[in-house]
């Protein structure tokens, strides 16, 4: 196989709007980018309320977090589709084989990311600030939203990381998602369909957009950090 000219008409397909490959992209962001607006308020949330609190069973729930960034996303998909199946908990909802099934997959994924990565910048702050600023008046609300100001760059990095796990999974997406063109195909499924096909150039041209989109979410954070640390 000729690969120069395999990549050359990857990137042709790229940039004629070859209508197939471009709803592909579309969906993955889509899908995507929901799963993150849902499940980052909760998990940041309950980030800084694990890093903060006094509880029994905390150090449980936090090590917890912690293992559950390392679950394979094809265990998450297929816990999933033994609840949406029609024998499932969920099976009347006919949710399974769909984009919202995927965005709910997703949602689990991103969020032990969110929680842990949030829990370790909120460590960071020094507890007397928030001590102190709660003494001086400030409500209990106030003080945590003072304090995730203060790690934003942290937060900002749980986001980008979960975002970047969400994106590039496969497992769980395939499982609940089903692959169905035009519906819940998205650019890691839709990869793994057209390189198994020997369709290399499609394959060729979504893996390229998948590591745009990576290094776009790097660099964003990277120039956010560095704006940060200028003022």
């Amino acid at each position: 196989m000729d690969w120069l000219a395999t990549t050359r008409e990857a990137f042709a397909l790229l940039f004629s709007g070859d209508a197939e490959l471009w709803q592909v992209i579309f969906i993955s962001l889509r899908v995507s980018l929901l799963a993150m607006l849902i499940a980052a308020p909760p998990a940041i949330a309950f980030g800084y309320f694990l890093a903060t609190a006094s509880f029994r069973g905390r150090r449980t729930m936090i090590v917890l977090t912690q293992g559950l960034l390392a679950s394979p996303t094809v265990v998450v998909g297929l816990i999933l589709y033994l609840l949406l199946s029609r024998q499932g908990i969920f099976g009347s909802l006919k949710l399974l084989f769909t984009q919202e099934a995927m965005i709910i997959g997703q949602v689990l994924i991103a969020l032990p990311v969110l929680v842990a990565f949030t829990i370790s910048a909120v460590q960071g702050v020094d507890p007397r600030a928030r001590e102190t600023a709660i003494s001086l008046g400030a409500s209990r609300f106030r003080s945590a939203w003072t304090t995730l100001l203060e790690v934003r760059f942290g937060v900002m990095a749980a986001v980008f990381n979960a975002f970047g796990r969400i994106i590039s999974e496969i497992g769980c997406s395939l499982m609940v998602g089903g692959n169905i063109a035009g519906v819940t195909r998205n650019i890691p499924t839709a990869i793994a369909l057209e390189t198994s096909k020997g369709e290399f150039a499609q394959g060729i041209a979504l893996g390229f957009v998948l590591l745009v989109v990576a290094l776009s979410v790097n660099f964003a954070l990277a120039f956010a950090q560095g704006e940060g640390g200028m003022k």
